[in-house]
């Protein structure tokens, strides 16, 4: 389930719903990665990102990709909650998104 959040004239949304971040991010082409050094050793996966790969664009150097089982033990593990925009204030698909604490 989502919490909106008027913001002008788009709103936000927030969830921990793992289907709902999974089919924003695919609508967006974006896959799920890590940034890359900030893992406390071992298997752990380190501070979470998408990574926007759709329309050609080119991959950010950054981020390393990671599995969705991976990121969302991470997520759970971290009691994170995902802040997001669907549509812009003039209508456009939105990729704004941001990973708070709860």
């Amino acid at each position: 389930m989502a919490t909106q959040h008027k913001t002008g004239k788009s709103e936000a949304h927030e969830t921990r719903d793992h289907d709902t971040i999974r089919r924003w991010a695919e609508e967006r082409k974006a896959i799920p990665a890590t940034v890359r050094g900030t893992a406390r050793g071992g298997d752990e996966a380190g501070i979470l990102r998408f990574d926007f790969v759709g329309d050609g664009q080119k991959r950010e150097e950054a981020l390393e990709e990671i599995s969705w089982d991976e990121f969302f033990e991470k997520f759970d593990e971290a009691k994170l909650t995902f802040l997001y925009q669907d549509r812009t204030a003039d209508g456009h698909v939105s990729r704004f998104n941001k990973f708070v604490r709860h």
